[in-house]
């Protein structure tokens, strides 16, 4: 197949589990045979724009017509059989599926999170689930300032969300869930059905796992109150108060938090707060883990540090909400705390760290769990599976479509339906 992946891509400064699903997805496309283009927009571009047009962004993000027109010429002239679109903020916006239509080409999307309902993307308000948003106009959102706690922030989102949600609906022939609590989300606010497939992100067989009981328990993400950071912090004091676990807390990654958790780390044994690791660094902290802590008090809707884990044969200690119910076997694969209680989640890493056979137990019924569900032999077929449905929905379903078997493309008969994405 010939595919084209649409993406702007987050800021470096902080960690991106999206960027990197992009780039695993590109890389085994690639491997498979596919021949994959890539149309993106680098949000650390933003600072070395002029004045103006920094203050002109925030008008494009519902709409910005400049994209519409490159990427439509792009379309027409290479011919792919399928675009995968992937974040369009803030660079890029909704024009893409217009785009695409101009072009008649069949789109796909991959909704990494929730801002097909929530302006922020997160259900979360004031460190708690917040669904007031879903299934009607975004008002809320916009007078609780819920993006980075600005109203005036706020606005481009909800307005794009408001105005492009037929486009998105109408415009794209399959949406990838990355699993299926977030699924029931977008169909209980309205969203088709039928176009609405699971396909939950792989991970890359990191080529080592978990020898003996591990050396920590690691925390790897974005220090950010919805991960439940600060939660983590004060479960651990718990911990520490009772006597500990023998192994040390280590945090990594970066955020607005820093300045929170580097204090508190300072001039403890217990506590190692190492900065951002770059990709080998987390494949060995992870490794060398008794258990990986994903204690977000928002409504994950994937978690890809509790999959790699599972993949490098360690089990996680988890929030029993979102997306985490299923990748978790409570009790199997590693343990479910009960959501912002820090109690609870003292109580499972006490648990999952004082009985190492146990432990060894669920990390070796963790891997088994990757290897069924989450290897990129699955992602790759589910990949395919979906650009196959999306090429033959839009073909009406009679027409051949590209050949999986070798990466060959067969020709498609007649013409597609055309979809009007309408003028902007």
């Amino acid at each position: 197949m010939h595919i084209l992946v649409v993406h702007n891509r987050y800021a470096s400064a902080q960690p991106s589990g999206e960027n990197n699903v992009v780039d695993q997805e590109v890389a085994l496309l690639r491997e498979a045979g596919h021949r994959v283009e890539v149309f993106e927009r680098r949000s650390d571009d933003i600072a070395a724009r002029s004045l103006l047009s920094k203050a002109a962004l925030p008008l494009l993000v519902p709409w910005n017509p400049a994209v519409r027109t490159e990427l439509a010429g792009r379309l027409r002239t290479e011919r792919p059989d399928v675009v995968h679109v992937h974040n369009v903020f803030p660079l890029l916006s909704p024009a893409v599926l217009a785009a695409c239509a101009d072009a008649d080409v069949p789109a796909v999307a991959t909704l990494h999170n929730y801002t097909q309902v929530c302006p922020p993307g997160t259900l979360q308000r004031d460190g708690r689930p917040c669904t007031e948003c879903v299934g009607s106009a975004p008002l809320p959102a916009v007078r609780h300032g819920c993006y980075r706690n600005s109203r005036l922030a706020t606005v481009p989102l909800a307005v794009s969300l408001s105005v492009n949600r037929r486009r998105w609906w109408s415009g794209v022939e399959r949406f990838f869930c990355i699993s299926a609590a977030q699924r029931d989300v977008l169909v209980r606010s309205g969203m088709p059905a039928e176009r609405l497939a699971v396909k939950h992100n792989f991970v890359p067989d990191p080529g080592t796992c978990r020898a003996g009981a591990g050396e920590q328990v690691l925390y790897l993400g974005r220090l950010a109150e919805v991960k439940g950071v600060r939660l983590l912090m004060a479960a651990w004091d718990e911990i520490a108060a009772s006597g500990g676990v023998g192994v040390p807390l280590v945090i990594a990654g970066a955020g607005p938090l820093e300045p929170e958790v580097t204090a508190w780390a300072a001039g403890r044994d217990d506590v190692r707060y190492v900065g951002l690791y770059d990709p080998a660094q987390c494949r060995q902290a992870v490794a060398s883990s008794v258990a990986v802590v994903a204690p977000s008090t928002w409504l994950e809707a994937f978690g890809l540090v509790v999959v790699e884990a599972m993949a490098a044969g360690v089990p996680a200690v988890a929030a029993g909400h979102g997306a985490f119910v299923e990748l978790v076997e409570d009790g199997v694969t590693g343990l479910l705390h009960q959501p912002g209680d820090p109690a609870s989640l003292a109580s499972c890493v006490r648990r999952i760290a004082n009985d190492p056979h146990r432990n060894q137990e669920m990390g070796q019924a963790a891997r088994r769990r990757y290897e069924q569900g989450f290897s990129p032999a699955v992602g790759l077929e589910r990949l395919v599976e979906g650009y196959r449905t999306a090429i033959a929905g839009r073909s009406g379903g009679g027409d051949t479509v590209p050949s999986t078997g070798n990466g060959n493309t067969r020709s498609r008969r007649g013409t597609r339906a055309s979809r009007d994405g309408g003028s902007k």
